[in-house]
């Protein structure tokens, strides 16, 4: 069971007639084979397509992904059609078309870096988010720049994108890319002056119908680079979309737009120097409340905000003023976070288990120490405290 793959011979097709050779499930749903198709199925690094099975009543059958096994296409539906039945597969051609600017802008990046600078592409994904390639070594993002402005000049020639099966002894001739042996007739794609390589996908007829490539990061990955790109009015939509958020954080800075990168590190050295400072205030402050603390006290209860380190710092300067008992519940939201500190000869395991129950904590600690948070009011911890107190 074969089925005759139309966009193999025209890309742009977007329905045609058909008939249903075979139908199985598959998972929830079903899976619907054709004599013909113009959907391409799952493979070389691409989604399969979706788009819709209509019937001759008008009945419109979702097709929500196409994949390919022992050469038949199958079209995976909701519902099962019987054999022999005529339907009219009509594709998404939007998201077909998508994805064609993307692969070719891939082919063209992935040509260039092979050219300019011997790296492979090793492995290759195209999702409706975004497209990664992995090329076999490290390269620097100057060179990635390079790179995207070079294809963006391949897009802007308008260059002819040829999808041909050369003869076996042509082939033999010809350099072209391809990541392993591939049984059978080779589909090579080719972009004069920038790429010749094995594919089975849909590309654009010219490069000028991409629109736009954009790269948007580069991570180490595997021994090589993970470069995430953009093709097409993708691209366009996350240039526009990064462009507003440019243009938002330029007024919200009172600096221009070119010069946002380095606004952005001037309030983030100040916010790490005022972080700095009121670490430094509140360390100043939890001395200064511990030192206030009465001589013999045996107890100490604060309620106060500080941060985690002056919260603990206020504890320990308590306890080393020699009060028995010390907590302190910082503010949070609905919930107060507290630190509970005790002199040597206590256990205060119990009394954590004691707060989650009774004021509906969570948190634990040592014999010495206890940290956590509680939800419950202020005067609710303070009756807590004193029962505590009292107790122990």
């Amino acid at each position: 069971m074969t089925t005759q793959r139309l966009y193999d011979a025209d890309g742009y097709l977007t329905s045609c007639t058909a008939q249903v050779t075979a139908c199985a499930p598959a998972g929830e749903g079903w899976r619907i084979a054709l004599d013909r198709t113009c959907f391409f199925p799952e493979g070389g690094g691409q989604y399969g397509d979706q788009g819709t099975l209509v019937l001759e009543d008008g009945t419109a059958l979702p097709v929500r992904d196409t994949q390919e096994e022992d050469g038949a296409v199958w079209h995976h539906t909701a519902r099962p059609l019987e054999v022999g039945t005529p339907v009219r597969a009509e594709l998404n051609w939007p998201l077909r078309f998508a994805r064609m600017q993307c692969h070719t802008g891939e082919h063209i990046v992935s040509g260039l870096f092979h050219r300019l600078y011997d790296l492979d592409n090793v492995g290759f994904h195209l999702g409706d988010e975004e497209v990664t390639v992995d090329l076999s070594g490290p390269v620097a993002w100057e060179d990635v720049q390079r790179v995207e402005r070079l294809a963006n000049e391949a897009v802007s020639r308008n260059l002819p994108v040829s999808c041909t099966y050369p003869a076996p002894e042509e082939l033999s001739r010809l350099d072209y890319r391809s990541k392993g042996e591939i049984a059978g007739p080779v589909r090579v794609v080719t972009i004069p002056g920038y790429d010749v390589c094995a594919c089975c996908a849909p590309h654009v007829r010219h490069t000028g119908e991409i629109g736009l490539i954009h790269f948007l990061s580069l991570q180490n990955w595997k021994g090589g680079v993970r470069l995430r790109m953009l093709s097409g009015s993708r691209a366009v939509e996350d240039v526009i979309a990064k462009q507003a958020s440019v243009s938002d954080i330029s007024n919200q800075l009172s600096a221009k737009q070119g010069e946002v990168a380095q606004a952005v590190a001037r309030l983030c050295a100040e916010l790490e120097e005022t972080r700095l400072r009121a670490a430094h205030l509140g360390r100043l402050t939890a001395q200064a409340l511990a030192d206030g603390i009465a001589p013999g006290k045996e107890e100490a209860l604060f309620f106060l905000e500080l941060d985690t380190k002056a919260q603990r710092a206020l504890v320990n300067a308590a306890l080393q003023r020699g009060v028995g008992l010390c907590g302190v519940f910082v503010p949070a939201g609905e919930r107060w976070n507290y630190i509970v500190g005790c002199a040597p000869g206590r256990d205060l395991r119990g009394a954590a288990r004691e707060l989650n129950t009774a004021l509906n904590g969570r948190g634990g600690g040592s014999a010495g120490m206890i940290q956590g948070s509680v939800q419950a009011g202020r005067a609710q911890i303070e009756a807590w405290w004193r029962k505590f107190g009292n107790e122990s």
